[in-house]
């Protein structure tokens, strides 16, 4: 009888390169992608908790710097923190005679209570996730924009005082 040996290891080999590599790979990658999802729904849920408890800014500047400052651990945090993705914020007014929600612009002090929205948009756009697959030249997944739209709360404005919370 002959013995046949290393057959084994060269088909645990081939099984394990054929199936179970790019099948661990997969896993790694959605658990990322998924990661990332709900990263940026609650980064987008935070930032518009944030703009309705703080004072108006053009451009809401505080509410991105508060962002980068604050982000979830997530596998592309840095590109976040560097200005790699676009983070929108948004500010609403009612109009009285259509009630409808039109872009919010202020002509007083920026952080007063002369400058009080009623609604914030804050949203991620134009974003593409960079995950494991870029170590094998896959192309980056495009992530759908997200946004979240709250009524402002207090602007950052104390009931009894002048001074609101940048």
């Amino acid at each position: 009888m002959k013995r046949r040996k290393g057959q084994a290891l060269v088909e645990y080999a081939l099984v394990w390169s054929a199936v179970f590599f790019p099948l661990t790979m997969m896993i790694i990658f959605t658990a990322q992608l998924l990661w990332t999802w709900h990263s940026v729904v609650e980064l987008t849920r935070d930032a518009a908790r944030y703009a309705a408890t703080h004072c108006y800014q053009a451009g809401g500047e505080n509410v991105v710097s508060y962002l980068r400052q604050n982000l979830p651990l997530m596998p592309d945090r840095g590109r976040f923190q560097d200005g790699g993705v676009d983070i929108e914020i948004t500010y609403f007014q009612r109009n009285a005679e259509t009630g409808t929600l039109e872009e919010f612009a202020c002509d007083g002090a920026a952080c007063s209570r002369e400058c009080v929205p009623d609604a914030v948009r804050v949203g991620v756009a134009n974003y593409e996730f960079l995950g494991i697959q870029s170590y094998f030249g896959l192309p980056p997944v495009s992530i759908p924009n997200f946004s979240t739209t709250i009524p402002i709360e207090s602007a950052g404005c104390g009931p009894d005082s002048e001074d609101c919370t940048p």
